[in-house]
């Protein structure tokens, strides 16, 4: 089990949204030191955090954070972007900056802080996942979040005998920037910390938020018709 009471933890994407409710909860739960990322570290507002640069897809930055963060034993890949690019008429950039940040970035920042985890005497990860991991949307987002929910599920099997927990979150609509066109039920950042938290603590292979998430996955069951009803 992982405690988060005196934990050095790293959350990428920590200054807004998931990120920033989670920076505050760790406090809230004693965590001895929080590294909250963002491109630019000015707009980390808690006062107890400690800032850091980062951009996700840039192998030389993850590399100097890592450098810098060399305690941490609980790494959370929270940052995350959707393009809503259309797979069919988008640039193909377009298409790809949803892979790029919510697919390889996760994956470079986990390469470069499994050995710090792992020299601290194992720790945790925890990735941010969602419930269009399994439901595609028709737009590269989902499909970077279900790329991602494999890469999670893959490495919690290579970094299992290494000391390090692997987590997923799922969760559907969250209260944040991205979503604020939408009008949808929505939980709150700090419910979806507070769950994510829980699920470290517990040594969780997954959390599941909220009910929209889990009858998603239970849809995984049956036949296309029933998750996709453009199909009947």
């Amino acid at each position: 089990m992982t405690v988060i009471k005196g934990a050095a933890v790293l959350v990428t994407g920590g200054n807004r949204g998931i990120g920033k409710a989670l920076v505050e909860e760790l406090y809230a739960r004693g965590a001895g030191k929080v590294y909250a990322t963002a491109r630019d570290p000015r707009t980390v507002t808690h006062p107890d955090a400690v800032p850091l640069a980062l951009e996700v897809t840039d192998p030389a930055s993850v590399a100097a954070a890592a450098e810098q963060a060399r305690d941490v034993t609980v790494l959370i890949n929270n940052a995350g972007a959707s393009s809503r690019a259309s797979y069919l008429d988008s640039p193909l950039d377009d298409v790809r900056r949803d892979l790029e940040i919510n697919f390889y970035g996760p994956l470079l920042v986990t390469r470069a802080f499994v050995p710090v985890i792992e020299s601290n005497g194992g720790g945790h990860i925890l990735n941010v996942h969602s419930a269009l991991s399994w439901l595609a949307d028709g737009t590269p987002y989902s499909a970077s979040k279900a790329a991602l929910w494999s890469q999670t599920n893959s490495l919690r099997l290579h970094l299992r005998p290494r000391g390090i927990a692997v987590t997923g979150l799922h969760v559907a609509y969250v209260d944040t920037d991205m979503t604020s066109g939408l009008d949808a039920p929505k939980s709150s950042p700090r419910d979806v910390a507070m769950a994510a938290l829980d699920g470290i603590e517990a040594g969780a292979h997954e959390v599941l938020v909220d009910d929209v998430t889990r009858r998603v996955k239970s849809g995984l069951a049956g036949d296309l018709e029933s998750m996709y009803e453009q199909l009947k």
